[in-house]
């Protein structure tokens, strides 16, 4: 298991089980039976995590340069998207709302300086969603994490 979440919609944890390329969402409501709906994505996942409205986990395939998008509400692979860059490594991930596309969530690369950064809004945004809106250089050789906070008006890598 490469990381773990817990989804917003339902008693399951959210697994992304890094050779296989599958999300398992694992319903945790009889912990005597619990049950597995295994959703495949793309090989070698890695981190991962939700969008603004924490209804699409995105996940790494960082050796295949994607990231998956899985809708946790109706437990489906919604989009592969090739990030530009290689090997994504997002953490969590940083979401913000950028002033084109609306909201958007981003990731860093562990093998290069490009940022990927994703629109999310499929209802308000629909030309962007689930695609790489900005590549952008950073000033580094590569990173393993990105996080931002609301508040502010910096991304850190």
């Amino acid at each position: 298991v490469a990381s773990i979440v817990a989804s917003h919609f339902a008693p399951e944890w959210v697994l992304s089980i890094k050779e296989t390329g599958q999300v398992w969402l694992v319903d945790y409501s009889d912990p005597n039976s619990p049950g597995i709906k295994m959703i495949e994505a793309e090989r070698f996942l890695h981190d991962g995590g939700w969008d603004s409205t924490k209804r699409y986990f995105l996940v790494a395939a960082n050796v295949r340069n994607k990231i998956a998008v899985i809708d946790a509400k109706e437990k489906k692979l919604v989009a592969l998207i090739d990030t530009g860059g290689i090997k994504p490594h997002p953490g969590r991930g940083a979401n913000w709302v950028d002033p084109e596309f609306g909201p958007v969530w981003a990731s860093g690369h562990i093998g290069d300086s490009v940022v990927s950064v994703i629109g999310t809004d499929p209802v308000n945004h629909p030309d962007s969603a689930w695609k790489v809106v900005r590549k952008i250089n950073a000033l580094s050789s590569g990173n393993l994490f990105i996080k931002t906070h609301p508040n502010s008006k910096w991304v850190w890598l």
